[in-house]
C-alpha cells in the first residue's frame, strides 16, 4: 500500500542527511522517509560504487586521482525510481547492481578516500533538488 507523501512547505530545499554506523537501518530509514516526504533516495555511497566500477570497466589505476577526480566530476549518474525500486544510472547505464558485486566492495573505499572524489560527489549530490541523502 503507497503512503501518499507529507506536504510539509517548511522543508522545501531542504537536504535530510542521515548517518551512522553499518547495519543501524540508514538506508530503510532514509527510503521511507524519502518516500513518505516525496523526496528522491540518494544514497551516496552507490555514487561512489559507481565511480568504482566505472574505473574498473575502463582499467583506470585506483591510485590515480587526477583520473578519478575527473571520471567522477564528468560522468553523469543519476537516480530513479521505477517499478518501485530506486535505481542508479551511470553514462546512461543501469549499474544498480554491478556496484554491488564483490570486486566493486573490495575497491570502494580506495576510490572513496581521494579528495577530489569526494568533491565531485558533494558537488553532484548537492545539485540533485530534494533528497534525502544517505
Amino acid at each position: 500500500m503507497a503512503t501518499q507523501p507529507l506536504k510539509l512547505p517548511s522543508l522545501k530545499g531542504k537536504v535530510i542527511a542521515i548517518d551512522g554506523p553499518a547495519g543501524a537501518g540508514k538506508s530503510t530509514t532514509a527510503r521511507l522517509l524519502a518516500e513518505r516526504l516525496g523526496y528522491t533516495y540518494l544514497d551516496t555511497g552507490a555514487m561512489y560504487r559507481a565511480i568504482t566500477w566505472l574505473a574498473l570497466q575502463g582499467d583506470i589505476d585506483l591510485a590515480d586521482e587526477d583520473k578519478l577526480g575527473r571520471l567522477a566530476r564528468g560522468v553523469p549518474i543519476e537516480f530513479k525510481r521505477e517499478d518501485d525500486q530506486d535505481k542508479i544510472y551511470a553514462n546512461g547505464e543501469d549499474v544498480t547492481t554491478v556496484i554491488r558485486t564483490p570486486e566493486v566492495t573490495r575497491n570502494v573505499s580506495q576510490v572513496a578516500a581521494h579528495k577530489k572524489v569526494r568533491e565531485a560527489m558533494v558537488v553532484r549530490s548537492r545539485r540533485l533538488p530534494q533528497s534525502v541523502r544517505l
